[in-house]
Order: C-alpha cells, then structure tokens, then sequence
C-alpha cells in the first residue's frame, strides 16, 4: 500500500512537471507579454511577445507581424528569449530523464538501479528549468511596473501593462520546482525505503540460517 502512494505520489510530480513544461513552452510564444489599450478614434489592443506583436481591433480583426530586428527590441525581451528557450530545453531533457526513473514504468532487472538517479537527475532539471522560467517573466514584469509608474511619463499617454503570458509563465514557472521537487522526494524516499527492507530481508536470512545450523547441531 505504501508503495503504491509513493508511486502515485511520483507520478503526480511527473504530470505537474510536464504541465508546467507545457505551459512554459506555451508561454515562449504567445504575442501576449505587455498589452497596451489605444481608446482613441478606433478602439485597438496591442500585445507583444517575444517573437512578435499583434494588434487586436474592435471588429474582431487582428494582425500580427514578426520583429524586423533582433537589436531593436529591448534589452529584456532579447535577453528572455535566450532564457526560455533554454528553460524550455531543460525541461524537455527533464522529461526524457525523468519518465525512465517512475516506478511504475517497467523495465529489465538490470536497469532498476538507474531509475532512481534518473528520476533525481530529472527532477533537478525541472527545478533549474522551472526557476529559468521565472526569471525572464519576472523581469519583464518588473519593466513593465517602472514603466507604468514613471513620473516623467504624462498621466495621458497610454502605458503598458501585464499580459496573460507573464501570469501562465509564473504558474508554469511553481508548477516545475514543485513537481521536481516532489520526484526528487519521492525517489530519495523510494531508494531509502528498498534499502531498509534488502536489510531486514537479510538480517531474516541470517536468523534462519542460524536457527538451522542449532537445529543440526543438537
């Protein structure tokens, strides 16, 4: 019974940690970091991200269109663009590692040995991979708030302000560190449990034989 809630528990970790990978990959690329209303003659919502920027009109229309150039952008956005690719690919190495260390995946007898660093080697990756995330989100978020309240900046001119992206990227970003943490848990514990039952099993062993050899002598 234990064992099976420890394998439920690290399963759960897993699919936390995909989920939290999946939505970070979701957050690299949508054009919804910094959005900016326009109430002007026409009624028009821009957004941007960090591979483009669209605008969004009252009709219904929307255009969106890739960045001319890399050096353009602000520092921020070139800066976070390496970061979450690279999160990104943390995450997917995470996952590669990570699915061969879950006990309720099997395997030949010789390969047992190895879930256990697999799953703990896969579970630092997406707690690296999780903290990479919040870093670039964070960042921007943190433009965009000095911005918003920059006082040299008149009250009239329209600011930017927080998108749906950098919310998914924050809750992709716990997402990871707390499902890697938990499969780093859950194997340490697992690994620590098997050495305790291989010690008892053989102290059992022992008494048997003892008691058998008595037997034999008298």
């Amino acid at each position: 019974m234990a064992c099976h809630s420890r394998t439920t528990a690290q399963l759960g970790g897993f699919v936390l940690s995909l989920f939290g990978w999946v939505s970070s990959c979701v957050t690299t690329f949508i054009p919804l970091w910094k959005s900016l209303n326009l109430e002007l003659s026409v009624f028009e919502n821009w957004n941007v991200g960090l591979w483009h920027a669209c605008i969004f009109q009252e009709e219904g229309k929307m255009q969106c269109k890739a960045y001319d150039s890399i050096l353009a952008l602000p520092l921020d956005i070139q800066v976070s663009r390496i970061i979450m690719v690279t999160s990104n690919g943390l995450g997917l190495l995470a996952f590669s590692l990570s699915i061969w260390g879950l006990n309720c995946l099997k395997t030949r007898a010789q390969n047992q040995g190895l879930k256990r660093p697999f799953g703990i080697v896969g579970g630092a990756l997406f707690c690296i991979s999780g903290i990479a995330s919040l870093v670039p989100v964070s960042w921007v978020a943190h433009t965009i708030v000095e911005e918003f309240w920059d006082e040299t900046v008149p009250p009239i001119v329209s600011k930017w302000e927080f998108g749906e992206a950098l919310f998914l990227g924050w809750f992709a970003g716990f997402c990871l560190i707390l499902g890697g943490l938990l499969l780093i848990y859950k194997c340490c514990t697992a690994a620590s449990v098997n050495a305790v039952i291989l010690t008892s099993s053989r102290k059992n062993i022992s008494s048997c034989l003892l008691g058998k050899d008595k037997q034999q002598q008298f």
